[in-house]
């Protein structure tokens, strides 16, 4: 049976995240970081919103594609460099998904869509646009929070925290506060947002 529309757009999206050069190390297996990063995406999203649209599943793998060709070290590190690597990378996720979406023969309007979800433009004024940012959240703090916690004094910590807590809607608040952590995070936790 032919894939449909989606189904080849998802496995166009893994394969170019396939080729992340960098890897992460789960259980002893090494996978390509942002192959690894689209697919906890996915999980995440389908846990939280169990009624996603295709659309916003497509905006959600393909949230970091081929993020690793643009590296942060090619910004100045300061708040300014930071910011205008992340737009920049915002710009260039939209539009290789969009090159994409275009090939399987997805319309102009449901691109359009895609590259507003991919970048974060309507972020709490749009509901599938708030969603994935929950979703973003929600795998920092599932999958890779504990990690960064163990590499930052508790300040940082505590101010990155309050940061995301910031972006998420109450739904996906209260989603984190159901996730498993260390004792010493849900101390963090609790003084970020108290």
């Amino acid at each position: 049976m032919k894939p449909t529309r989606f189904e080849s757009a998802m496995a166009l999206i893994d394969k170019k995240n396939a080729e992340d050069i960098n890897t992460y190390e789960i259980f002893g297996m090494s996978y390509p970081k942002e192959l690894l990063y689209s697919q906890r995406m996915t999980r995440k999203l389908l846990q939280f919103e169990t009624n996603a649209s295709k659309a916003l599943q497509i905006a959600a793998r393909a949230q970091h594609i081929c993020r690793w060709k643009i590296p942060r070290g090619d910004y100045p590190m300061d708040r300014t460099g930071y910011l205008k690597w992340r737009e920049t990378l915002k710009k260039m996720h939209a539009e290789l998904t969009s090159n994409i979406l275009k090939q399987v023969g997805y319309d102009k309007q449901y691109v359009d869509r895609i590259s507003q979800l991919i970048t974060k433009k309507l972020i709490k004024k749009n509901e599938e646009s708030q969603t994935l940012e929950d979703t973003v959240c929600l795998v920092f703090l599932d999958y890779y929070f504990e990690e960064f916690a163990a590499k930052h004094d508790d300040n940082k910590v505590i101010d990155i925290l309050q940061k995301t807590w910031r972006k998420m809607s109450k739904k996906g608040q209260d989603a984190a506060l159901q996730l498993n952590f260390s004792d010493k995070s849900l101390i963090l936790i609790k003084k970020a947002i108290n």
